[in-house]
């Protein structure tokens, strides 16, 4: 009799579930998934209000190649799944005192128009921008692609070449002290501290070396899939299902079990499901609190702050505002106030940065005719706390002030749909400790060493991937830590 595949459970179908599913059912594995909602893809969903789609998670798009060579991977064409197309802008600033900067996508054009803009020396800005690559390029293979929690993945030449160029890191100082001194106008020090928040940190408080995070987009691009985010989670899905992975929607897991410290199972409404391998794609914090009661708890990497949350208002919008684009920040008069606000006072600002997301200006059938549908973000403190409708009303108020003051409209009154997502409404739909988005902040130079890791050393034949783990939050970040999970067990299972 031919040798049965081992098989391998996965709790939650965020992107990561998904993609590591996809990975191991290539590997040869049986694969089920658990999802406890009734919809797959975890952050990365939508909705639709009448003429109005709306993607209710992440707005950005980077790395296409990672989600087409899953579909490769099992020898699809990926056309017939996905498509999406690359953008001729990164994002349109603006500020109180009427400056604008549309960022354009490639790097050239970039550093022409913003040292025009700023009136930035054009040499010093072509630096920083070779600073952000060599910075990704030193320290990807090590940091992003790899466990960074196994002794051998740094007995390698990228690991001691990274070493050795360590000063090049700028772990010392904190991003923002990195940007002030590498530029003279502070709105392009703000511009460059902004991309703090794509990992839900402070750049007061991040080190100098997530100053390569801009190199995603300003040497690889921005993108956009041609039915908007949802598709990235739906295509996936589709791909899992057409392969034979056995996802079970509505189906919460209630609890890992583990015997002689090697996970064994997980029960499931009464129900004991057994599996070689599982993986856990909830986020780390509520994976100890609720399916891991009976495990100890690694209270360094559960202690670390959390990551900002997001208050949002997706407004259906009667209007086209020509000044607007795919991406758009409206930024604070006072970032510092406005970070401080969020993680040392867990409050909200008065002034704050506010983005806008308009999918339909690139996808027509988002929207009405005439019309744009508007993704409104602010960042919010993690905290867990519910927001009256009082609260609500007041920072919904001061964003549209904002909103007013700088695109010099009234923007309430073509405002004819609305919905609000508030950190409460994430934690409770994501299962995000606080409703943080990237589970913990980057904060500190060894941030990415407390990270906690793919696997637990306490209990064996048990992972963890998603953005509350090594290697980090966000669409890339997450594909990647599904694809060194699925590493480790593949190593497991030959060993």
């Amino acid at each position: 009799m031919p040798k049965r595949k081992p098989n391998i459970i996965i709790i939650g179908a965020g992107i990561a579930g998904i993609a590591s599913a996809l990975r191991l059912r290539k590997q040869g594995f049986e694969v089920d998934i658990y999802e406890k909602n009734d919809y797959t893809g975890g952050k990365i969903h939508a909705f639709q209000d009448k003429q109005y789609r709306f993607d209710l998670g992440p707005s950005l798009f980077t790395l296409p190649h990672l989600v087409t060579e899953l579909i490769e991977l099992h020898g699809k064409n990926p056309e017939t799944y996905f498509n999406y197309s690359k953008q001729n802008e990164t994002c349109r600033y603006f500020w109180e005192d009427a400056i604008k900067f549309t960022a354009p996508a490639d790097p050239d054009d970039f550093v022409k128009s913003a040292s025009s803009i700023f009136d930035e020396d054009e040499q010093n800005i072509s630096h920083y921008l070779k600073n952000t690559k060599d910075k990704y390029e030193l320290t990807a293979d090590l940091f992003l692609k790899n466990s960074l929690h196994q002794p051998e993945n740094f007995l390698n030449k990228k690991a001691l070449r990274a070493v050795v160029n360590i000063q090049k890191l700028d772990l010392t100082k904190s991003l923002h002290e990195h940007n002030k001194a590498s530029f003279k106008n502070p709105k392009l020090v703000q511009l460059f501290d902004r991309y703090a928040t794509y990992n839900g940190s402070s750049p007061y408080k991040t080190p100098g070396i997530m100053s390569m995070i801009p190199y995603l987009e300003m040497y690889d691009g921005t993108f956009l899939p041609e039915k908007g985010m949802h598709d990235i989670s739906q295509s996936l899905t589709k791909l899992a299902k057409d392969v034979g992975i056995k996802i079970h929607l509505n189906q919460a897991v209630d609890e890992i079990i583990f015997d002689q410290k090697t996970a064994k199972a997980v029960r499931v409404n009464s129900e004991i499901h057994k599996a070689n391998f599982i993986i856990s794609n909830m986020d780390i914090y509520q994976s100890y609190q609720t399916i891991l009661k009976k495990a100890k708890k690694p209270k360094l990497n559960l202690k670390q702050e959390g990551s900002s949350s997001a208050l949002i208002f997706y407004w259906g919008i009667n209007k086209e505002f020509k000044d607007l684009g795919i991406h758009n920040i409206l930024f604070s008069e006072d970032y510092k106030k406005e970070f401080d606000h969020i993680f040392n006072q867990k409050a909200f600002y008065e002034d704050p940065t506010v983005y806008i997301n308009i999918t339909s200006k690139i996808i027509e059938t988002d929207a009405p005719e005439n019309c744009e549908n508007w993704f409104v973000m602010i960042n919010a403190p993690a905290d867990g706390k519910i927001l009256s409708e009082e609260m609500i009303h007041k920072i919904r108020q001061q964003i549209i002030s904002k909103i007013n003051r700088v695109l010099k409209t009234d923007i309430e009154k073509y405002i004819e749909i609305e919905h609000c997502l508030t950190p409460k409404d994430i934690e409770k739909q994501t299962s995000s400790h606080q409703g943080s988005l990237y589970g913990m902040a980057s904060h500190g130079k060894f941030s990415s060493f407390l990270r906690h890791a793919n696997f637990t050393s306490q209990i064996k034949n048990l992972y963890f991937c998603g953005g509350s783990v090594h290697p980090g939050g966000g669409i890339p970040l997450c594909l990647l830590s599904a694809q060194i999970v699925s590493d480790l067990i593949q190593n497991n299972n030959d060993n």
